[in-house]
Order: C-alpha cells, then structure tokens, then sequence
C-alpha cells in the first residue's frame, strides 16, 4: 500500500497494524492521466478512490449544456460520486483528472466490508462524512447569501493549494460565477492588495 494512504489511516483513523493490511488486501492502485474521466455520465460509481497524487474535478453538464463543478479533489481526499455510489443508481456526473494523478481505490463491497468489521475504520470514515455534509451546507449557504467577492476570498484563503492548481474558469464554475465576474473581482483583489501595501 502507497505510504501517503498508510500514513493518513494511521493519523485520521488510527488503525493498527492489522487493519491497515486489511485495509491494503482490498485496495487496488492506479494511476491517471491528465483529462482522462474516473467516471463518466450513465455509469455506476462503485468505488472510492484516496487521491494520493494530482487533482481531480466532480461535476455535471446541465440541460444547456454548461458544466458545473461540483467538487474538487487533490492529495489526501477521497473522490466518488457519493450519490450513485449510495443508491447504485447510475452517476449524472462525471469525474476528471486535471493533472496526471495516482488514487487508491476500494470497491464498494469491500468498503462496506471495512466499514463493518473495523470500528476504527467506520470511526474516521462517520467523522469525514459529518465534516463533509457540514462543509456541503456551508457552501450552499454561501452560494445563496455571500456576494461574489466573499466567495471568492473564501475560496482562496480556504484552498490556497487548489487554487493555484485549478484554471480559473473552473474556480468560476465551482463558485457559480461566470469568468468575466471571477476575472473582475479578481483585479480588485489584485488592486486592493496593492494599494494595502
């Protein structure tokens, strides 16, 4: 099992020895190249991938055609469509590598498996899901009460790791801006921090 993965069960999860190898017989690693799709429309995520290296974006293509990001995923994250993966149902979403990346995947029925004989797992894994689902309504919160210039500082201060990773039209999407707006505020930002000095 790749040492990144190891080291993150041990200091989110603290699982022992003997876990981690259970957890390292039903893990499969692998390695994808920059826009290459983990996942496409119509298809049933029956995994959970661990990023270990790269990037990765979770989004869905509306009626008009426009994309809209969902997620993002870098170092130490997992990745999946969580819906489909839930209910079995076939993904509306698609997830795309935006750099050549490395993950660490386990099977829906091995996961479910971890989750019931290994309480240290299901521990780290209802604690991860708690964060998420709370990050989730802070986000929509967000989207429906902060101006655009406070969602953008937020994102940056947040994820200044992705930020730099990820093209700009894509921080847009993911912030419900169009371009134009993200590269406007953006340039007062630029000007701000500037004049501040």
């Amino acid at each position: 099992m790749v040492q990144p993965f190891v080291q993150y069960l041990r200091e989110k999860g603290g699982l022992t020895p003997a876990e981690l190898d259970a957890v390292a017989s039903v893990s499969t690693f692998k390695k994808i190249r920059k826009n290459q799709y983990l996942l496409e429309e119509g298809q049933i995520s029956d995994f959970i991938g661990f990023v270990v290296k790269g990037s990765f974006r979770l989004f869905r293509v509306g009626e008009d055609g426009q994309e809209h990001i969902m997620r993002f995923a870098i170092e130490n994250w997992w990745i999946a469509d969580f819906a489909s993966f839930m209910n079995g149902q076939p993904s509306k979403c698609y997830i795309e590598a935006l750099e050549n990346s490395e993950l660490v995947i386990i099977t829906k029925d091995h996961w479910n498996g971890l989750l019931e004989t290994m309480p240290n797992f299901k521990h780290m894994i209802d604690m991860l899901t708690a964060r998420n689902f709370e990050a989730h309504q802070n986000r929509i919160y967000s989207n429906i009460s902060e101006s655009a210039e406070i969602r953008y500082e937020n994102f940056v201060s947040k994820f200044p790791t992705i930020y730099n990773r990820i093209p700009l039209y894509m921080i847009a999407s993911f912030l419900g801006l169009t371009r134009e707006t993200l590269s406007r505020i953006r340039k007062q930002a630029v000007k701000k921090s500037s004049t501040d000095l």
